[in-house]
């Protein structure tokens, strides 16, 4: 699985319509939406600047990734004109492929461990 990283920083007054754009049933996703090795897009926001974004891209390959590109030219030219209304820089970061992952639980509370103490701070 590869992960295509862009980011954004976009005018005040097109937040809105950029974020429609790629949030869940926007216009990108639905270009893609029925492509081979397409797993969808996340948007992130950067908590200090509003107006920075970076939107990824989630593909199986970079083969169905360019497929896909090449195949649906006209429209992802609309799209990408659109963003370059209402963006005052954008940049490719970069093409990544996920190394590792890990999930990290929190423990209850009040319940004892395997080894059957309780937990720091229980009572």
């Amino acid at each position: 699985m590869i992960e295509i990283i862009r980011e954004f920083v976009i005018a005040e007054q097109a937040r809105g319509q950029f974020e429609l754009l790629f949030g869940p049933g926007g216009s990108w996703s639905k270009l893609f939406a029925k492509r081979p090795g397409f797993r969808g897009t996340t948007l992130l926001r950067d908590t200090e600047d509003v107006r920075r974004y970076l939107a990824v891209e989630i593909w199986d390959t970079m083969a169905q990734r360019d497929q896909s590109v090449e195949r649906c030219q006209d429209e992802l030219k609309n799209l990408e004109a659109e963003i370059a209304e209402w963006a005052d820089s954008q940049a490719h970061l970069g093409v990544f492929r996920v190394q590792a992952e890990a999930m990290v639980y929190a423990r209850k509370q009040g319940r004892p461990r395997k080894t059957g103490r309780p937990l720091r701070g229980s009572t």
